[in-house]
């Protein structure tokens, strides 16, 4: 990654919490470990608090660090544009196009599968209760 595209994601003029977030994103999980440690050692508010922010961020289990979700930011935005070949981009939209449908599909599939689940344990739940009710009363009739 070059330094133009590294600071083309940043805002014109960060503050210096901002400026060092990108600074300790740019080198990653171990600097985020490294400052923090300090923290504790200097001042251990600092080291909890950032041990805290890391939670938070999912910067200490993850590997979200800033550039990785503007890499996947980035690339899901440039599937939608065009390529200039305006036969890939036919051929494009009519897949995708496909591919929605074809989600669709599933999802009312799923729905159907549901709906019958739910009337079979329904009907289950009331048979079950008839036959009860019917115990019941061939109970107190004996």
């Amino acid at each position: 990654m070059t330094a133009a595209v590294q600071f083309e994601d940043r805002p014109a003029n960060p503050g210096w919490l901002k400026r060092a977030e990108a600074w300790l994103d740019e080198r990653g999980r171990p600097a985020w470990l490294v400052a923090m440690v300090l923290g504790f050692i200097f001042f251990w508010p600092v080291g909890l608090g950032l041990l805290g922010y890391m939670i938070w961020s999912k910067r200490m289990f993850g590997t979200t660090c800033r550039k990785a979700r503007n890499a996947t930011y980035r690339q899901g935005f440039n599937a939608m544009k065009p390529s200039g070949n305006s036969a890939f981009d036919a051929y494009k939209a009519d897949t995708l196009k496909r591919l929605e449908d074809e989600q669709k599909s599933f999802e009312d599939f799923l729905g159907r599968l549901r709906d019958a689940r739910d009337k079979a344990e329904f009907d289950q739940f009331m048979d079950e209760r008839a036959r009860k009710a019917r115990d019941v009363k061939e109970e107190e009739d004996a």
